[in-house]
């Protein structure tokens, strides 16, 4: 038989297990009240780093492909050859044609050359058509001064004169042949200077196909991981086309969305517990250092219009940009994409 200590302690047991809990859940309740006042937390948080696509400048038949997936890739490695035959035969030919050009332009200028030498030869034979000229005058002038004195005979006179009209018709006609001279002269020129600007656009040209043909290397722009590859060895490529991606690990963040309620106490420089999801017992710390211009929802593809329909408030979120600290000791571990869990310090 039980003793009167005994059943008032049975008694009272229930009330000391009752008592027992609600103080351990008011700890809990004020501790968590505590945490609440002092921290912002969100799970909607992930890794983000530089993901730098790999583009070809040319168009071609891959040749090789120098790496795999997830590869570990340094900067200026050769990922991708693209078969440069075609772009060597048009080289070839670009080179043909400037080089016939060039002797295109020589050639005008020994013929400007041979024109201007035509052209004082024609002006000194004009030069001694303009003196016997001036001689005939001179003697048909005078014989028809005799004549008049009836010093000569009428033909000796006429004779004269019809010299006199023979070098005047040939000065006039050297004078046309030197116009007719300079005018060619003018064309060869002309033609020359274009010849020379077709000449610099054709080693334009050939200038820009061997940088084409630098081009049919495909070397990576930065450091890190080959991320998904979608190229192959014999596959026709465009220029442009994204051959794969080299995900940069030097370079990691977080992004945190945050509702807009809770933006209010968060401050660049703040002090930001990091949490990711792969290793839950391995604490990172951060800093806020940058907040989105506009939320979420704002980036989507088809952003919400709210002046057509039915208006339903819903809260929004605020990306904010969280720095690791010491990030070269979990370089290792984080992923681009992984999910973590972000606290905030505010008080």
């Amino acid at each position: 038989m039980a003793t009167p200590e005994q059943s008032s302690f049975r008694k009272l047991l229930p009330r000391i297990i009752l008592l027992v809990v609600l103080a351990v859940g008011a700890w809990f309740g004020f501790s968590a009240y505590q945490h609440a006042q002092a921290f912002e937390e969100t799970d909607n948080a992930q890794i983000e780093t530089y993901m730098v696509p790999v583009l070809p400048r040319i168009s071609g038949y891959v040749k090789s492909v120098s790496v795999n997936d997830y590869d570990k890739v340094e900067k200026g490695r050769l990922l991708v050859e693209i078969d440069d035959a075609e772009y060597q035969l048009q080289l070839a030919e670009m080179e043909a044609t400037y080089r016939q050009m060039e002797t295109d332009v020589e050639n005008a200028r020994a013929s400007l050359r041979n024109a201007e030498l035509t052209i004082k030869a024609q002006e000194a034979n004009l030069k001694a058509t303009a003196i016997r000229r001036d001689k005939a005058k001179q003697d048909a002038d005078r014989d028809a001064r005799l004549l008049a004195d009836k010093a000569i005979t009428r033909k000796q006179a006429d004779d004269s004169r019809n010299g006199l009209d023979v070098l005047v018709q040939q000065y006039d006609a050297g004078q046309a042949d030197i116009v007719a001279s300079r005018s060619r002269l003018d064309i060869l020129r002309t033609g020359i200077a274009k010849a020379q600007a077709s000449l610099q656009v054709q080693k334009a040209k050939i200038d820009e196909q061997k940088l084409k043909l630098t081009y049919s290397k495909v070397f990576a722009t930065s450091s890190g991981r080959i991320g998904r590859k979608n190229v192959e060895s014999g596959q026709y490529v465009q220029a442009g086309q994204t051959l794969m991606t080299v995900v940069q690990d030097s370079t990691m963040w977080v992004v945190a969305n945050f509702k807009e309620t809770q933006v209010e106490n968060l401050r660049i420089g703040a002090d930001a517990t990091i949490t990711a999801d792969a290793f839950p017992n391995e604490k990172m710390k951060g800093k806020i250092v940058s907040f989105s211009e506009a939320t979420g929802a704002k980036f989507s593809l088809l952003p919400p219009d709210n002046a057509s329909g039915n208006f339903v408030k819903v809260t929004q979120k605020i990306p904010v940009k969280i720095e690791i600290e010491n990030l070269p000791k979990y370089r290792g571990l984080l992923r681009a994409g992984m999910n973590v869990e972000v606290s905030v310090k505010i008080k």
